[in-house]
């Protein structure tokens, strides 16, 4: 069968986004070339803009169409705690649950040498800079409760530890192995206000 060349262009465009397999992505081409054209047009539009408008928050890496974006840039927020979190749906999770009222900052991912992901690659030098700052005094390691994820923060513990700062954790509701953006929000919350102390050895 004759495919449309473009047609095929589409479909394999789509399969960039994530769990979109062969199947699905020509579904989703079909649905806007022959049912929903002006709805395809508004979804490129969309896309252009958000591409040339979007950009990231030179204070907690955050995406942002300014050069900060509104969570730093509210001063009414606590100046002495800053998250660290490995990623924007992360930063999302902890937010909507209410229950942190600080400042973020947003790695790039988390460390996994075996794939060749090291601290420059997870914007370790950034955060140097954001932990510059003198007006914070405690530090919220956020990461995912993985392999990676305890990697990566034993690897910040490890970094700051002649720092003044008053380390923390997530404790309570975040179970080994788990993802944060697929925690609730109580979960969360709970996870939050339970933080303890990371002490050595």
């Amino acid at each position: 069968m004759m495919i449309s060349p473009k047609f095929t262009e589409l479909v394999r465009a789509l399969r960039c986004l994530p769990s979109v397999g062969a199947k699905t992505a020509q579904r989703m081409a079909l649905q806007l070339i022959e049912r929903d054209r002006i709805g395809a047009q508004h979804l490129a539009d969309m896309i252009e803009q958000a591409l040339g408008g979007i950009g990231r928050c030179k204070q907690c890496q955050a995406l942002s169409e300014t050069s900060m974006c509104t969570i730093c840039a509210d001063q009414t927020r606590n100046k002495s705690q800053l998250c660290i979190v490995e990623s924007l749906t992360d930063w999302m999770a902890i937010e909507q649950s209410g229950a942190f009222q600080g400042y973020y900052f947003l790695l790039s991912g988390r460390l996994s040498p075996l794939d060749g992901i090291g601290p420059q690659e997870i914007g370790i030098e950034w955060l140097r800079l954001r932990l510059e700052d003198p007006a914070i005094e405690e530090v919220i390691l956020a990461t995912s409760a993985t392999i990676e994820g305890e990697a990566t923060a034993n690897y910040l513990m490890t970094m700051m530890k002649d720092d003044q700062y008053h380390v923390t954790r997530l404790a309570q509701g975040v179970p080994m192995g788990g993802e944060l953006e697929y925690l609730d929000g109580h979960t969360l919350a709970l996870a939050m206000k339970s933080r303890r102390p990371i002490t050595e050895g």
